[in-house]
């Protein structure tokens, strides 16, 4: 390879590896599964090689992780969280030992499984919790010290008073817990995590620590970075004193005093990672005394006296048996490879999800095939790539019909997901009832997601229709259900009847609608008759609507289904009318935009004062706005009315200017 060709593919590389990096480090969201960003790092580290003159202190093979976040307090780490040196063969710990026994005698090394989670330092001061942090670059980490706090398997405070101790953990999501939010984040719509590492990191780092406490973390403590009062000499010594204090370690860390006895050991932990709690994609050598690691020092990146083995990603082959295809909580229509059951990273496997027809489609999978399964994040099987086409081998179509009820499959533009758009279907019902009780929808208090479970089970309700069919004599004695919880329910279930429309309207779940679109269509369709006459063109008219969700709109009221359930709810006495509420016109055709926290008026608050007086609040600055009300900390919204000269008031003034205007407030 020529010097002008390697430096292009250097480039290259080094914005592809920092993208990235980016989207796992910092977005926690990764594009790639880890051997394939490992195959790009080693792939620059070789051309570097090749090549020291393309070699730069800014190059991913010289950084450790990603950035502290702009959102947390930055922490200095005073003893660098470096990263260690990955081998992909034997081979490679082999020259590993070689280099180690070129500088030493008498090596010792301990063998501990490589943790899939993210690393952490928890700084204790006379045996109580002060502060804890993430790696971040290594050299520079962010704050996380209440997000740890809610982790049950890091004591706040040691069973020892010792003066001082940093210690260094992995944070992990247990496959069951990841499991549980996944099968969580579908009733709720959201995008779930890929993978465990993934719902560890982005849980550990939400600005609200209440949400970190409901994903159930642990830890596992494996390093003393830091210590006072105490000394300890070998690292096997140091995991047993932290195991003493109270810390959560892993038991496995036994000492070997070759290279083969450890190839032989990270083969047994590899046949059993599928039995640990948690995810592991590889095994740690560490040199066991301290003194020793002394002397062969660090490189810029990489501690010298540690060396992690990857496991590549196991893969099997096997054949297809068929393809089912399910209806999920969403709507999303998902087929499903089912093949002749492998052992795959320690369980039997035989299905995986093939996502959409597009997936089908571009790794041309046919029923009869022979194919390649691995895991993903060692957790989620998968379908790597058809080996081979057999005599049997025959091609899959996705239905035309819903096969939960019939309803017709639609696919929306820009997207690969087939969907039933009946939000009566069966197959969506639990989550379409959660969503519809929320709070921001019909707000029926005592109604969440286990309650609707419970009801579902004893088959108390099959319908969103039957919550309002509820009676007293019938859930009295049900478990958890006293005469005055029965009462709230019942209560909170007649009180919604009443909402506002636009509430019913956004606890439909139509797609693409949210809360705001929801007010914005029923101020200019005022009832429920409007909008069964209204036609796609003329939603599309609405000033904040485009064409995609117009349709939306046009498609879930042209369903027949929906409307015979709505039909059914107005016959139960649910408001389907518009209430004109404004009060005031002195806001009248003003068009505002909301941005940041203000001092003393909630966003709600604040547009409910704007509404009341004939204004209306849109979520997006556009040259139509009149006024951005920006509050602490206002991101883009700001900057896009300063660059459209779009005059920005602070709360105070826009108070002013309802007190001029005699605007009706609170």
């Amino acid at each position: 390879m020529e010097f002008k060709e390697a430096k292009k593919l250097v480039d290259n590389l080094k914005t592809e590896i920092n993208y990235h990096n980016k989207k796992y480090y910092e977005e926690d969201s990764p594009e790639i599964d880890d051997y394939e960003y490992d195959m790009l790092l080693r792939r620059l580290e070789s051309i570097e090689a090749q090549f020291p003159a393309l070699l730069t202190s800014d190059s991913p093979t010289q950084k450790v992780g990603g950035s502290a976040a702009a959102k947390f307090k930055p922490v200095e780490h005073l003893i660098k969280m470096e990263s260690l040196h990955d081998a992909f063969s034997y081979e490679e710990l082999k020259d590993f030992d070689r280099r180690v026994r070129n500088q030493l005698n008498d090596v010792e090394y301990v063998v501990e499984p490589k943790i899939d989670g993210l690393s952490v330092s928890a700084e204790y001061i006379n045996g109580i919790f002060v502060r804890g942090s993430t790696r971040g670059d290594g050299v520079v980490g962010e704050d996380i010290t209440e997000n740890l706090r809610t982790i049950k398997t890091l004591p706040m405070q040691l069973n020892e008073k010792i003066p001082f101790i940093e210690v260094r953990g992995e944070v992990y999501m247990s496959k069951e817990n990841f499991l549980d939010l996944v099968k969580e984040q579908e009733l709720n719509n959201e995008k779930p995590f890929k993978n465990p590492r993934n719902a560890a990191a982005g849980s550990l780092r939400q600005k609200n620590a209440k949400i970190t406490e409901k994903r159930n973390l642990d830890i596992v403590v494996f390093n003393v970075q830091r210590i006072e009062g105490k000394y300890l000499d070998k690292h096997k010594e140091s995991l047993e004193y932290l195991h003493e204090l109270g810390f959560n370690t892993t038991k496995i860390n036994k000492v070997f005093d070759n290279i083969e006895d450890v190839i032989k050991e990270i083969e047994r932990l590899g046949n059993i990672r599928g039995n640990f709690p948690f995810g592991i994609d590889g095994a740690v050598v560490k040199i066991n005394s301290f003194a020793q690691r002394d002397r062969l020092g660090s490189t810029a990146k990489f501690p010298r006296w540690a060396e992690a083995f990857k496991y590549p990603p196991e893969e099997k082959v096997t054949k297809l048996l068929k393809i089912e295809v399910n209806v999920g909580r969403t709507g999303a229509i998902t087929p499903t490879a089912v093949f002749e059951p492998i052992l795959l990273a320690g369980t039997t496997v035989s299905r995986a999800v093939l996502h959409n027809e597009d997936v089908i489609r571009e790794k041309d999978i046919k029923i009869g095939d022979t194919i390649v399964i691995r895991k993903a994040g060692e957790i989620i099987p998968e379908v790597v790539a058809v080996k081979q086409h057999n005599s049997d081998s025959k091609e899959f179509y996705m239905p035309k019909r819903c096969p939960s009820c019939g309803s017709p499959i639609i696919r929306e533009e820009n997207e690969a997901v087939l969907r039933c758009n009946n939000t009566q279907c069966p197959a969506q019902l639990l989550r379409h009832m959660i969503h519809f009780a929320s709070r921001d929808a019909m707000d029926i208090s005592g109604l969440g997601p286990a309650v609707l479970e419970q009801l579902l089970e004893n088959h108390f309700i099959s319908s969103i229709v039957d919550i309002y069919k509820l009676k007293r004599e019938k859930l009295i004695g049900l478990e958890r259900f006293g005469e005055k919880s029965v009462n709230n329910l019942l209560n909170a279930i007649e009180k919604s009847k009443n909402n506002e429309f636009y509430r019913f309207i956004y606890a439909l779940g139509i797609r693409h609608i949210g809360k705001g679109s929801a007010k914005l269509l029923t101020k200019s369709f005022s009832s429920i008759s409007d909008l069964f006459k209204a036609k796609t063109e003329e939603i599309e008219k609405i000033d904040g609507f485009g064409a995609v969700m117009a349709q939306s709109v046009s498609d879930y009221f042209n369903i027949e289904q929906n409307r015979i359930f709505i039909n059914e709810l107005v016959d139960l006495g649910i408001n389907m009318q518009e209430k004109k509420i404004i009060t005031g016109n002195a806001l009248s055709e003003k068009t505002f935009v909301l941005t940041g926290v203000l001092p003393t008026l909630t966003r709600q608050q604040a547009t409910f004062i704007i509404e009341k007086n004939g204004g209306k609040v849109t979520n997006s600055v556009s040259k139509k706005t009149d006024f951005v009300l920006a509050g602490k900390d206002a991101g883009s919204k700001l900057v896009k009315a300063k660059n459209l000269n779009v005059k920005v008031i602070s709360e105070d003034v826009f108070l002013k200017m309802c007190e001029e205007n005699k605007i009706h407030t609170i």
